[in-house]
């Protein structure tokens, strides 16, 4: 039996932490947080869950394993017994499928549960080899998707730079 199942059988202990993340400082102020909050929310409603605390991850890259706001959330488990992290999507914990493994494989060790609030994902955090195996190609699909946009951004910025001379930086005075 997966842990999670042994989880939704304890009525006085549905508590969770949300956990939100954008990558760049240009998306805190746009609609991914709300957007992820949103969908935690819903997810939470329905299945009967309270998010007692919000973590949020401001402008940090989903390649990197050392977060504030990660490493803020890692302690707060440790201390107050809250079992479940929920996320929007399993690529809001992690864009490279060798980090989102390592955060998941370092929940579970530990005794946390992850649940992802998309449809299709959300009981692919366990340690079981079927589960595994589709949150290893799901975090593949999204590192793929990941550098695909870097590649694409990267050639409008050369193309910008060649039509223009410049395409980053302080636009010039005047």
């Amino acid at each position: 039996i997966w842990a999670f199942d042994t989880f939704w059988g304890m009525e006085n202990n549905k508590k969770a932490f949300g956990y939100l993340r954008v990558s760049s400082n240009g998306q805190v102020d746009g609609d991914g947080f709300p957007r992820q909050r949103d969908a935690i929310k819903k997810w939470a409603a329905a299945n009967g869950v309270q998010i007692v605390r919000w973590f949020e991850e401001k402008g940090v890259s989903g390649t990197l394993l050392e977060r504030p706001a990660l490493s803020e959330m890692m302690i707060a488990l440790m201390s107050n017994g809250v079992p479940l992290v929920v996320v929007e999507k399993l690529d809001r914990l992690a864009r490279e499928q060798m980090v989102q493994e390592a955060i998941i494989q370092s929940l579970l060790k530990q005794g946390f549960e992850t649940i992802s609030a998309a449809p299709g994902e959300e009981n692919l955090c366990g340690s079981d080899p079927g589960r595994k195996l589709m949150r290893t190609i799901m975090g593949a699909i999204a590192e793929y998707d990941k550098m695909m946009l870097v590649l694409k951004l990267r050639a409008a910025r050369e193309r910008t730079k060649a039509r223009s001379g410049r395409c980053e930086g302080r636009k010039p005075f005047g």
